[in-house]
């Protein structure tokens, strides 16, 4: 009978991360340890479970011996790095990043059905936006409330993809992608047909639930009232993983 292949086995690292020395799995990316050691970092796009893309760019980190940021969720962590997280330089490129979001969509958070129980509006709060610099789009997207279920809201969208990876690689449906380029680029469902006409979406939901903003939501719920449960994501990972 053929023998079965020894387990690679994983080496373990030291680095250290705002001064503090750590140990992690040369597999790991920088954003997973410090979720691990309770290091704050911001992030949209990152989230346990799905695929990296490294699309907001907000959990990016300062490395000793490099003049570029990093992103930590597509860094994996190496022997002797020195990290820093939360720099003045680091502050001001998440402020930046946080107030482009708000301008190039239409965020208006005391309307919302997510007020209170979005991760933007959280970010702000923790980066200290307390206003935007810079002059608002003010354009109208619209607002597809075909489903039965659920309905999208364009203008809340933050472009995480989180609702396309979330729905191809764990529902298996990939009933989302992304159509456009710059400013103009937008979720959609089917190639661009009304989300209630879609043949492939299941109604499952996880696609709302791992939205960071209003713009994934159940149907009649009004300000304030849509609360969001991502906890199943790293659980459904894990068994589709083993299977």
């Amino acid at each position: 009978m053929p023998r079965t292949p020894p387990a690679t086995q994983v080496r373990v690292v030291t680095l250290t991360i705002d001064g503090q020395a750590l140990s992690a799995r040369e597999d790991e990316t920088i954003i997973e340890v410090c979720r691990e050691n309770k290091i704050p970092i911001p992030s949209l796009c990152w989230m346990d479970g799905l695929s990296i893309v490294g699309a907001c760019r907000l959990c990016v980190v300062e490395m000793a011996g490099s003049p570029r940021l990093s992103a930590a969720c597509s860094t994996r962590v190496a022997e002797g790095m020195q990290i820093t997280t939360n720099s003045e330089r680091l502050q001001r490129y998440r402020r930046t990043l946080v107030e482009m979001l708000f301008a190039e969509r239409n965020h208006v958070c005391s309307v919302c059905v997510s007020n209170g129980h979005c991760e933007l509006q959280w970010l702000a709060q923790t980066c200290g936006v307390d206003h935007v610099r810079m002059p608002y789009r003010n354009h109208a997207y619209d607002v597809d409330s075909s489903h039965e279920m659920f309905r999208v809201d364009h203008n809340r969208c933050v472009l995480c993809t989180r609702c396309v990876r979330v729905c191809d690689e764990i529902e298996g449906a990939h009933t989302w992608d992304v159509m456009g380029r710059g400013s103009d680029c937008k979720v959609i469902t089917d190639l661009a047909r009304p989300w209630g006409d879609s043949d492939t979406c299941t109604s499952c939901g996880k696609c709302v639930q791992v939205c960071p903003t209003g713009a994934l939501v159940k149907q009649g719920t009004s300000v304030g009232e849509m609360v969001k449960d991502q906890q199943f994501l790293p659980i459904l990972a894990r068994r589709r993983h083993i299977r």
